[in-house]
């Protein structure tokens, strides 16, 4: 499959789950803590989960927005979507991750929300990249 490539960026990690990581640019800089759940220390820093779980729920929202302006839905001004992300070992050996995404669309009516949920999940990068891969699960609320 090809994509055409309209931007690109590059981030820089060192430490694996107990350094940091920063974009090529250095708008963006975190400083990365492995979870106790996951044999690490705990700490005061974030971990590629909640960085993946910040990214898909942001690009979610962009993913309605180009869907509702496909289908002619309007997507209410506050609109959000949290995102869960877990991970842990899989049966096949090595680790995976599950996705599940809450949805709120405020006072839009169902039927239009399940279309622009249904049509986002189509066209985001994120649900393109995870399908048939990781579970995702999307419930509107």
């Amino acid at each position: 499959m090809a994509v055409d490539v309209k931007y690109r960026t590059k981030a820089h990690a060192t430490g694996g789950r107990d350094g940091e990581a920063r974009s090529e640019d250095g708008r963006f800089a975190v400083k990365l803590s492995t979870p106790k759940e996951l044999g690490g220390a705990g700490g005061d820093g974030s971990n590629p989960e909640q960085l993946f779980a910040a990214g898909y729920s942001a690009c979610f929202i962009g993913a309605l927005k180009a869907a509702g302006a496909a289908l002619k839905i309007s997507v209410p001004a506050d609109t959000s979507v949290a995102a869960t992300v877990g991970i842990g070992p899989r049966s096949e050996g090595g680790f995976g991750i599950t996705a599940d995404l809450e949805i709120s669309l405020p006072g839009l009516a169902r039927d239009d929300a399940e279309k622009l949920v249904e049509a986002a999940h189509q066209i985001c990068p994120y649900s393109n990249a995870t399908r048939n891969n990781v579970d995702v699960g999307l419930t509107i609320a």
